[in-house]
């Protein structure tokens, strides 16, 4: 027990004092993090199901219908019991610390179970806990940038390797429960590791004999798993349309061509050495990572060609690193096995890890201490913008919603749009009560896509929120603005916009040739608003959204909320005809005016039934351990 308990001390140790001198305890609000605490809000105060109404951002979105999810869920799980004692900062940064040390601990576990040595499973744990470059999951996108969902799925490949190990070994008639689990937990925190993970369970199925029996063992259980995640990707894939990949990113096999990971590469090659040798579940690890490359490959290869970009490659590659890592650990446990002397494992293990982050200096492979980039606490941003300040003012504005130039805020004077930022803005609706229009990170909502592009059409965002901030908006450039700015507004039901003092030059038309005469300076903001309120819909304690609308008679008119189809719309008892509007605006049409609209939003047929599927599943799988306890 001690011989694996104190290399994992020692791992964890490591990882709290980065932990502590980087994220701290305070909310970190460097660029996502702000947004990503808004949609734990939205789940405290919408409740849990994942096509709730998340009024505040992009005109109206169900904010987790096609965002996964389980990020919010787990933070909502430690906020709920905790309501009144921690604050949703506090066990946001608790979320945050977990995210950072669960790849390292759960890729320790596996290569313990694997090589019998804690030892010699710490090299791998600690590259799997300090890996960044080149890795979306990895701590400057997972932790810095605030991708919490992603890194947490990361993790929990390697705990899904654990989980298969009896059934690979035999010494279990199938795969347990936990698979099923965390196959679903991995959907819900990030689909894009689901690959890796299939990939896994492939190979598991294949390592050894009676196949035909493993194949259905194996596929109930990822049946199971999709029964559990039923409630979320049921309605996912009934309203794929409602929704824009992001498709910014490319695949850089750069990436893989330094050091330490071509190291990795030929320490999997090199355990490959005496493979009759091996378990059967080592060898599924040696295997996992030809079969997670190949999956990669046929994303990046066939699908992506294909224009099927809601899984990117540069996301699914992510199972491939971690593939490589559990690999590469094994196979430099198998080569020390096989050395005719070898040191005391406490020796080898720390020899290893000194000589990997040696080998992580050139590109900076690994993240060993704080780097210069700031990682500031949210209180620090907030006294540094002023930004209570700012949501004051925001809230004794007349009704409607407010419309951000920028995604964020930069950190740092400069101009290159990928210098340290904040979408500290995001907050705008849980810190001021006002429903926002950009402001906040890269978003796949169509009306996103209209702000970035200027038409809210099915093909992919390929660009970054932040590559357009201060430069266009809605598809044109900042200076035209003020003459294109008027009918948008009215149907977004705009009654601000929000500028930085950067921008306000190119901007400044908005006093002079648009209905935003009004001009409020408050460092480093630059509020244009307009004096007549913009009525918008508003729920009623019986959960009614009503507005009055006025027009010609049978003429389509826009309620000023997004589209979606769990929309109905009635006036007086009459159902009336909706339809989405060129900008994925809801559009009614009108029976008399002016008229008085109520808008019920309900869950449909694909949200019930993927919620019936669940809560049956979960039913089966609780009988299930009650009956294999007993």
């Amino acid at each position: 027990m001690a011989r694996t308990l104190v290399p994992l001390l020692a791992l964890l140790a490591f990882g709290a004092s980065f932990a502590f001198n980087t994220i701290g305890a305070a909310m970190p609000a460097f660029d996502d993090h702000p947004g990503q605490l808004y949609r734990l809000w939205h789940v405290m105060t919408n409740g849990p199901a994942p096509w709730a109404w998340n009024r505040g951002w992009w005109a109206g979105y169900p904010e987790l219908q096609f965002y996964p999810p389980g990020t919010a869920y787990l933070g909502a799980l430690l906020a709920w019991p905790t309501t009144g004692v921690l604050t949703l900062e506090s066990v946001y940064v608790a979320v945050v610390w977990l995210a950072y040390l669960l790849p390292g601990v759960t890729t320790y576990v596996a290569l313990a179970r694997l090589t019998g040595s804690g030892w010699l499973a710490l090299p791998a744990a600690f590259v799997a806990l300090t890996l960044t470059g080149g890795v979306a999951s990895g701590v400057e996108g997972g932790v810095h940038v605030g991708m919490l969902g992603a890194r947490l799925a990361w993790a929990l490949l390697p705990a899904l390797l654990t989980a298969l190990m009896a059934w690979v070994d035999g010494t279990a008639p199938r795969p347990g429960a936990a698979v099923a689990v965390l196959v679903a937990l991995i959907v819900l925190l990030h689909p894009a590791q689901l690959p890796a993970a299939l990939a896994l369970v492939v190979v598991a199925v294949l390592a050894r004999a009676p196949r035909v029996a493993r194949v259905r063992h194996a596929a109930t259980a990822l049946a199971t798993a999709a029964a559990l995640t039923a409630f979320w990707t049921l309605p996912l894939l009934a309203h794929l349309g409602e929704t824009r990949p992001l498709a910014w990113g490319a695949l850089a096999l750069g990436d893989v061509a330094r050091p330490l990971p071509l190291v990795l590469l030929a320490l999997a090659l090199a355990g490959l050495v005496d493979h009759a040798a091996c378990s059967e579940s080592q060898r599924m690890a040696v295997w996992w990572l030809p079969a997670a490359a190949a999956v990669t490959a046929v994303v990046r290869l066939v699908f992506e060609p294909m224009g099927l970009r809601f899984l990117p490659s540069d996301r699914v590659v992510d199972g491939a690193w971690m593939a490589l890592i559990v690999a590469g650990g094994l196979g430099a446990a198998r080569l020390v096995r096989h050395l005719p002397a070898a040191p005391p494992a406490p020796v080898l293990g720390v020899a290893a890890a000194l000589v990997l982050v040696l080998l992580s200096l050139p590109g900076a492979t690994l993240a060993l201490r704080a780097g210069e980039a700031p990682w500031p606490p949210l209180r620090t941003v907030e006294r540094g913008l002023r930004l209570l300040d700012f949501w004051t003012a925001l809230g004794r504005l007349p009704e409607g919603r407010i419309l951000f130039i920028r995604s964020g805020v930069p950190l740092v004077h400069g101009s290159d749009w990928w210098r340290p930022h904040t979408h500290v803005t995001a907050l705008t609706p849980a810190a001021s009560g006002r429903d926002i229009v950009h402001g906040t990170f890269t978003h796949p909502s169509p009306v996103a896509a209209l702000v970035y592009r200027g038409d809210a059409a099915r093909a992919p965002i390929r660009r970054l929120a932040e590559q357009l901030d201060g430069e266009s908006l809605f598809g044109a450039p900042l200076t035209s603005l003020a003459d294109s700015l008027a009918e948008r507004a009215e149907r977004l039901g705009i009654v601000a916009v929000v500028a930085l003092e950067d921008d306000a030059p190119a901007v400044a038309g908005l006093a002079e040739r648009s209905p935003f005469r009004r001009r409020i300076a408050l460092a480093p903001f630059v509020i244009f608003a307009r004096d007549a309120p913009v009525p918008l819909p508003t729920p009623g304690e019986d959960g009614t959204w009503r507005l009055t609308l006025t027009g010609q008679v049978g003429a389509w008119v826009p309620a000023r909320v997004a589209y979606y189809p769990l929309w109905r719309v009635d006036s007086a008892g009459q159902r009336l005809e909706k339809r989405r509007g060129d900008d994925d605006i809801l559009e009614v049409r009108l029976t008399q005016s002016p008229q008085s609209v109520d808008l019920r939003y309900r869950a449909g047929a694909a949200e019930l039934i993927g919620l019936a599927v669940t809560l049956a599943a979960v039913v089966a799988c609780v009988a299930a351990a009650w009956t294999t306890r007993r």
